[in-house]
């Protein structure tokens, strides 16, 4: 450990070699690996020799230690003993050395065991010969390529053979070829690891030379029926990634949607999601084959899954299909009402939203399945997502007029069922505006009044004391009693009693309606004059006798005194609303009441309000349609002298299999590739310069941000013709950041350079800086060293990224969070949408409100929302 620190300690290296080189102990001999792995091996040059080959002179000649020859005797004796496990050890430890001096006396040692009868032996010696080809092949084992190759042909174990195959892959690939193309059909019985060997070595024949496709088409079909994950997954994608014709890719897919709904990790599912979403952006007609497996992975317990899985489905759906996919969700939803041991119950109300949704836009597309979905998802207006269940019904009414008849009558029968006060005011505006024949009207009427009950809509005084005093007695809880009994020894003992009230059996059947105005929600109540004047302004349209519409008139006008007289005495939140609600509901009275008013304010009460909404629909379609105009991929140019391969010109192009991997990729080479971008413009803005080119040491770092962690890779080059021991790299922080794993100690020869890693973990989206310094001991000079490095400004704006979400979650979070705050801004900007499109980009979020950009006006409130 201390010679890892950077200490040189030359005086023990004789004392190892007399005391433990020769030792049995097999702890020991690690420990001496280790040693001998570290350990300076050659003479230090004098400062005379450094000195001139930095000046262009002679360079440096390096003179191996005289000790290092008794080493190289005890690694010989190691490789020829007769134990397998240290013949194994010593085998590996050989792939460490770098040095051709100690090497060389081996080599004869190494190919001996590459016919050793234990496969341990055999497999570390390939791994050897392999390390010894790559640093010095032409000199000490030029053969190396034959030599691996006999021995492959023989091997029969399973590590064996794949070492020595990956030695051909990267040292001979001409002898890798044939010796897969003599055992094409014993490819799956040769272990996971060899054939992902085997699929790296097809990427790479293919893309140097695209005529070699045929030579590999059948052993990537039989590596897609693998039983290992991993493998059929990468020849997927292999073949996706050499072939665009038809065969292949619908081959692929269904390779993915196998593992789709075979494998439990999250993160396996989540990884092929993100390739069927790729596939779907040039091959949708293939994936919708496949739509209803990919739906499978519905019964995921995890809703990020589920999302993406919709997602990517939504997308697929067409007139074919859509029957099939309509009748899944709804099949899921009526899991999620389930009892609570179901799967789905676990998800919450989050995955029946997301099915909601789902539906909806299905039914928007299509409008033949809306009228089989709606009254089904009408029976969840009482649960936790009924609120997106009326929004889709809200939609559906304004869209398809000819199933309002149906959905107003599923809608009245429904309303005593919901219970929470947004999904009610929508119900009320919908029965308001839509209720158009007299049949409908004079329901819809009757069944909003008998909700509501008559004026007062106050709390009585007998009805508070009763739930002050039931609110008493619960807060009491069981009453303790502890009293002396005599057991059946005859002895005392002391007993305790908790004795507990009976509940009482819940007897209120006040209708939800009325339980809500008497809360005190004004807003509510504003809504419920809006649409009872709605329907009383209708009814003489609608052919209704006027004694029924006087009625009518005179219940709304008691209603609307009542709610005016619960807003005035009720102290609730919504107190604030006190004004608009009063004016609001003397504008409904004077509709009513006079004549000129009625005749002013019809037109706007009965017409502005849905002709709004249809607009705001149109607005809804129109930016989704530019949304998906703007995700649609531009034609990708190639280049001028890129080769194009005609497969009409070329014969034979399919030997050796039964399918051209070229078939259907001649266009596409000829209009670009899809992989031409580079992230090398991105990576280069996340490199921060710590140190002056000046100094000493030069470093640089390269900042990853990944949700809470971030990884520097810092790049250190001694500038110096000397060694500079014990180099540490001392970071910092300042903000929410914590420093997990701090860059260790190093020994930096001259002219040389390395790269540091440290990870630093974020508890907050908050700004923070990294800060530190360098130090370093001179090895010639003794001397210490200090470098302070530049500040790394980390901004919050590295953490977030945009998002969407309903309004009913932003709702949701906004109340539990209670962010609001008012900020005043000097903005040079004189338009509100400009610069609401300013805050938005320099933000990193996206705007959840949609707006009209050609209307102009003093006053734009907009939700923005991001995540991490």
């Amino acid at each position: 450990m201390a010679m890892l620190g950077g200490e040189a300690m030359p005086r023990i290296l004789m004392q190892v070699i007399r005391f433990c080189i020769n030792s049995d102990d097999k702890p020991l001999k690690k420990l001496c690996m280790l040693y001998w792995e570290v350990v300076p091996k050659y003479q230090e040059p004098s400062s005379d020799e450094v000195l001139r080959a930095a000046s262009g002179g002679q360079p440096v000649q390096r003179k191996l230690l005289p000790e290092m020859i008794l080493v190289c005797n005890a690694l010989m004796n190691d490789l020829n003993h007769p134990n397998e496990y240290v013949r194994g050890s010593m085998l590996r430890f050989l792939c460490k050395v770098k040095d051709e001096e100690i090497l060389g006396p081996l080599i004869p040692s190494i190919k001996a065991c590459l016919s050793h009868r234990h496969q341990y032996v055999r497999k570390n010696a390939v791994l050897a010969v392999f390390h010894a080809h790559r640093l010095h092949g032409e000199t000490l084992i030029p053969d190396g390529p034959e030599l691996v190759d006999q021995f492959i042909n023989a091997e029969t174990d399973i590590g064996a053979r794949r070492n020595a195959f990956l030695m051909l892959y990267h040292e001979s690939e001409d002898l890798a070829i044939q010796f897969l193309a003599r055992n094409l059909d014993d490819v799956s019985k040769f272990g996971d690891g060899f054939a992902l060997l085997v699929l790296d070595l097809t990427r790479k024949a293919c893309r140097r030379d695209p005529n070699q496709k045929s030579r590999f088409v059948r052993v990537l079909f039989q590596m897609l029926s693998s039983n290992s994950a991993a493998v059929s997954y990468e020849a997927a994608w292999t073949l996706i990634s050499l072939s665009n014709s038809p065969t292949a890719v619908r081959a692929a897919a269904v390779t993915y949607t196998n593992l789709l709904n075979s494998q439990n990790d999250n993160n396996v599912m989540m990884i092929v999601l993100e390739r069927l979403e790729q596939l779907k952006k040039k091959h949708s007609k293939i994936l919708q084959e496949l739509l209803m497996d990919i739906l499978r992975a519905l019964s995921s317990p995890n809703p990020d899954i589920c999302k993406k899985v919709l997602d990517v489905a939504m997308a697929l759906v067409t007139n074919k299909n859509v029957a099939d996919v309509v009748t899944t969700l709804k099949r899921e939803v009526a899991k999620t009402t389930q009892e609570s041991s179901d799967s789905s119950e676990d998800k919450g109300k989050v995955y029946r939203n997301m099915l909601i949704q789902a539906i909806h836009g299905c039914a928007v597309r299509f409008p033949d399945v809306a009228e089989s979905v709606v009254h089904t998802l009408m029976d969840f207006l009482s649960s936790d997502g009924g609120m997106q269940v009326i929004i889709f019904v809200r939609a559906i009414v304004e869209r398809y007029p000819t199933l309002r008849p149906a959905i107003l009558t599923k809608l009245i029968n429904t309303l005593d069922e919901v219970t929470n006060n947004n999904v009610m005011c929508v119900c009320l505006w919908i029965l308001g505006e839509y209720c158009e024949t007299a049949e409908t009207v004079k329901d819809a009427f009757d069944s909003v009044t008998e909700q509501l009950g008559e004026a007062p809509y106050v709390i009585q005084a007998d009805d508070k004391k009763a739930q002050e005093k039931a609110a008493a007695e619960a807060a009491k809880g069981p009453k303790m009693v502890t009293k002396n009994v005599v057991l059946a020894d005859g002895t005392y003992a002391t007993q305790t009693v908790y004795s507990e009230a009976k509940t009482p059996a819940v007897t209120d059947k006040t209708p939800h309606l009325r339980k809500m105005i008497v809360a005190g929600d004004i807003f509510l109540g504003t809504i419920i004059s809006s649409s009872l004047t709605k329907m009383c302004l209708r009814a003489p349209d609608v052919n209704l006798d006027p004694v029924t519409v006087k009625e009518m008139t005179i219940k709304s006008l008691l209603a609307m005194c009542g709610i005016v007289k619960m807003a005035e005495v009720t102290v609730s939140a919504q107190k604030s609303s006190l004004a608009d609600c009063s004016e609001r509901v003397t504008l409904c009275c004077r509709a009513l009441l006079d004549p000129k008013a009625t005749a002013l304010l019809k037109k706007t009460l009965l017409s502005e309000g849905k002709s709004s909404f249809a607009t705001f629909l149109k607005h809804i379609q129109d930016k989704e349609n530019k949304e998906k105009e703007s995700r649609e991929e531009d034609a990708i140019t190639s280049q001028a002298d890129d080769l194009i391969h005609f497969r009409q010109l070329r014969s034979l192009t399919a030997q050796g299999g039964d399918l051209d991997l070229d078939d259907g990729s001649d266009l596409a080479r000829a209009t670009g590739y899809a992989d031409g971008g580079s992230l090398l413009s991105n990576e280069l803005s996340h490199v921060y310069q710590l140190s002056g080119f000046a100094d000493p040491v030069y470093a640089e770092a390269f900042v990853t941000v990944h949700d809470y962690d971030i990884l520097l890779e810092i790049l250190i080059i001694n500038r110096t013709p000397n060694t500079l021991a014990n180099l540490t790299v001392e970071l910092s922080t300042m903000g929410d950041m914590k420093i997990v794993e701090r860059p260790q100690s190093h020994t930096i020869g001259p002219l040389d350079q390395m790269t540091i890693r440290a990870s630093i973990k974020v508890s907050s989206t908050e700004t923070g800086h990294i800060f530190g310094t360098i130090v370093y001991e001179d090895a010639s000079t003794q001397e210490k060293g200090y470098i302070n490095l530049n500040d790394i400004h980390m901004d919050i704006m590295d953490y977030i990224r945009p998002a969407t979400c309903t309004d009913e979650v932003f709702r949701s979070m906004w109340a539990e969070f209670e962010w609001e705050n008012k900020v005043a801004i000097s903005s040079s900007i004189g338009d509100l949408v400009e610069f609401l499109d300013h805050i938005v980009s320099s933000t990193n979020m996206s705007c959840l409100t949609p707006h009209d950009r050609n209307e102009k006006g003093s006053f734009l409130a907009a939700n923005l929302y991001a995540k991490r």
